[in-house]
């Protein structure tokens, strides 16, 4: 049950009309990080939140002061909108630049809105839910609200620095500080969901036994950037290892040969190869080909190899008796990726 207080969180009055800032201001409400978005995302956090308690009570407390934040903006952008004519643009527009991106008032706060706030950002693009996270992992969730109050404070600071009106700056520190302590209370509530033992340094702590063992401590240097090892997550007893020239695991990304009745451009035309000269492979076909200094074999449609070799003959031999037993198609690569060989058992 939600009751309503008819007192602002803040006070929202501003100094005099501004319908140019008043367009700006939208984007505290609507926009990605605005105060409906974390509203909503607090809300359902709370909501599906499987343990009742500290957390849950934490969500919801922060979820209900957010809907009190909309308000008081909303109050603020229609104080700011006061007998502005839907037309005027007198004083927002004297930058001849800045008029031509924003317009000054936007018309929707007029026309639709009667002089009011939208749910919408600062360009007028509505509100959209898919703007909120709420996974039900309370790790994944708060690490998510940091970053949104981060968002908000930052997009709070930047408008602070656009207005001179002295009744506008004192809510924006409101604002601010009140964006502050939200960032401190989502970081402090991960360290208690791992003092806890809900939670570990990954979301979620599972499948960390079953995860590729080979790949979850490298980062791929994949980028013509040289410095990336040089921070301290590539030093130390922690570290993650810098892998300075990575190699592709898997073949070429080929799409399959399409429906017929979709009419996609298929340059196949029954015959064994696509477009220059590219194997036409399907799932359950064999590749042979080289990476990471071994020879290896592969089903098409499979995420791992299904054998290696320390040469090439050998591996090859492994792939035509894999290709033979499924009666499937065996191409054999070079090692630059190109196709060396084909052969076709049973298709």
């Amino acid at each position: 049950m939600f009751r309503h207080t008819k007192a602002l969180q803040f006070e929202a009055k501003p100094e005099r009309p501004d319908p140019y800032y008043a367009r700006k201001l939208q984007e505290l409400i609507g926009g990605a990080y605005g105060e409906m978005t974390v509203t909503m995302q607090y809300l359902f956090q709370g909501w599906n939140c499987r343990i009742e308690g500290k957390y849950k009570d934490l969500i919801m407390d922060t979820a209900t002061e957010e809907i009190g934040h909309v308000e008081m903006l909303a109050t603020m952008v229609a104080r700011l909108l006061e007998g502005a004519p839907a037309t005027a643009t007198a004083e927002a527009a004297k930058d001849p630049v800045m008029a031509a991106v924003l317009g000054g008032m936007d018309p929707q706060q007029a026309i639709v809105a009667g002089g009011g706030a939208m749910p919408a950002d600062s360009n007028g693009t509505p509100w959209n839910g898919k703007y909120i996270v709420a996974s039900g992992n309370l790790l994944a969730d708060f690490r998510a609200n940091a970053a949104a109050e981060a968002q908000g404070r930052l997009q709070t600071a930047r408008l602070y620095n656009m207005t001179d009106d002295p009744g506008v700056k004192e809510m924006l520190k409101f604002n601010l500080a009140r964006d502050t302590v939200h960032q401190k209370q989502w970081l402090r509530a991960i360290e208690e969901l791992q003092a806890d033992g809900l939670e570990s340094d990954i979301a979620p702590n599972a499948l960390l036994d079953e995860e590729d063992q080979t790949h979850n401590n490298t980062i791929w240097h994949l980028s013509d950037g040289p410095d990336g090892n040089k921070g301290s997550w590539s030093t130390g007893e922690d570290r993650i290892d810098y892998l300075m020239d990575p190699k592709p695991l898997g073949g070429p990304g080929s799409a399959p040969k399409p429906d017929p009745q979709l009419y996609a451009t298929y340059a196949g035309n029954g015959s064994a190869h696509g477009p220059d000269g590219e194997a036409d492979l399907a799932d359950g076909d064999v590749e042979t080909f080289y990476a990471d200094g071994r020879w290896k074999n592969q089903v098409v449609g499979n995420s791992r190899a299904s054998s290696t070799g320390d040469t090439k003959a050998e591996a090859q031999a492994e792939g035509r008796e894999l290709a033979r037993k499924r009666g499937a198609t065996h191409v054999v690569r070079r090692k630059d990726g190109e196709i060396a060989e084909r052969h076709d058992y049973g298709r």
